[in-house]
């Protein structure tokens, strides 16, 4: 079978789907593996690099996907790229399938078989699987080193000859796995860290990196959802909740936010209101911009003042970190492939949990039920 990884077009997507260590180990289980021209480059893989490890290299993106079974990138086709795809090729990528319903569309249309790494399972089994996991770690961590080389004090508590300068203070909202690197990140800088989740299970991780956890009280399970993920809460807990933020971030010299429910717009955590209370010289690092982001005033991919306020909307940080987070992300990509390959044939069952709460278009069909009820709405 003919694997094709495409490259990413989008303006600063520097990462890519596939690394010389991961061509040799794709070849091994029996596929043919073609690049397209300069895939790697952001990423400082050269064309060469590829070769040597036994890719071929095709600058056409038509010849490319004329004989591709399988298709592999990091963020969605787009709709270009999908008209060239071949009936019954299957596509692997990123796709928040209840957002992107064009690109939903044209694959069904296509007859393509499509699975996105936001759909992977949160199961032992899939954990290698976890491209959401891998990113996500590396964006909490460079959204601290941002936030540090912008900010206007000194992390870590100094005794200087002139005095003692007292720590920065950071809140972290949303202990997943971006707000506990961020976490982990700002301590070993020496920041004085707070840390806030809906869910009161993340406490013992979050003091266990020497952060302190803010509680909002409740005898229900507000906010815990399936699989590790949050969960939308109930009107009575978000107004506690707004409550112990609003005291929390007026004090805070960073905040970072990573508040996400999957397929959603991400909950408004941070209104105008509270921004309107923070420190002059305060950065927000909002990590959930690609969906609305958690703070009212982000704009996606901007950096934004209000009020001697600094909020960074930047989308996917990890991004930044193109050599880390391709070789993260390829890995990904290729637990995944080695885990439907079988003598160098794709088998997809269907009733295997990973395949088939990945997959989203098949035959000529919608399969998972989330997509479908957003494309009838």
């Amino acid at each position: 079978m003919n694997i094709a990884i495409l490259k990413e077009n989008a303006s600063g997507e520097t990462r890519v789907a596939a690394t010389p260590s991961t061509v040799k180990e794709l070849i091994k289980y029996g596929l043919k593996v073609s690049i397209q021209s300069d895939a790697g480059l952001s990423s400082h893989i050269s064309n060469e690099d590829f070769i040597n490890a036994g890719a071929t290299i095709i600058k056409s993106k038509d010849e490319l996907l004329s004989k591709a079974n399988i298709i592999v990138k990091v963020l969605p086709p787009t709709l270009d790229q999908i008209v060239l795809f071949q009936s019954n090729a299957t596509v692997i990528s990123f796709c928040q399938t209840t957002r992107e319903l064009d690109t939903v569309k044209a694959l069904r249309e296509q007859s393509v078989t499509a699975l996105s790494m936001h759909l992977i399972p949160r199961t032992t089994l899939a954990q290698k699987m976890d491209a959401l996991s891998s990113q996500a770690n590396i964006a909490g961590y460079k959204a601290v080193l941002i936030a540090a080389s912008e900010l206007g004090v000194y992390m870590p508590l100094l005794m200087t000859a002139a005095g003692t300068i007292r720590p920065a203070k950071v809140l972290v909202i949303g202990a997943g796995v971006a707000g506990l690197q961020a976490i982990a990140t700002a301590k070993r800088l020496g920041a004085q860290v707070e840390a806030f989740d809906v869910r009161p299970i993340v406490k013992e991780q979050v003091e266990s990196l020497g952060a302190k956890f803010i509680e909002v009280k409740s005898d229900s399970e507000d906010g815990i959802g399936e699989g590790g993920y949050a969960k939308e809460t109930s009107e009575e807990y978000k107004k506690r909740q707004e409550e112990l933020i609003e005291k929390h971030i007026a004090n805070a010299d960073v905040v970072i936010t990573t508040a996400l429910i999957p397929g959603k717009s991400a909950p408004l955590l941070i209104p105008k209101t509270m921004v309107d209370n923070m420190r002059n010289g305060s950065i927000i690092m909002d990590l959930a911009s690609e969906n609305g982001g958690n703070c009212e005033l982000t704009k996606m991919n901007e950096i934004v003042e209000h009020n001697g306020v600094r909020i960074n909307g930047i989308v996917d940080m990890a991004r930044l970190m193109p050599i880390h987070a391709s070789e993260l992300y390829a890995k990904n990509i290729t637990a995944l492939l080695t885990y439907v390959l079988k003598d160098g044939q794709l088998e997809l069952n269907l009733k295997d949990e990973i395949v088939s709460e990945s997959m989203y278009t098949h035959l000529g069909e919608i399969t998972n039920e989330q997509t479908k009820l957003a494309m009838e709405s």
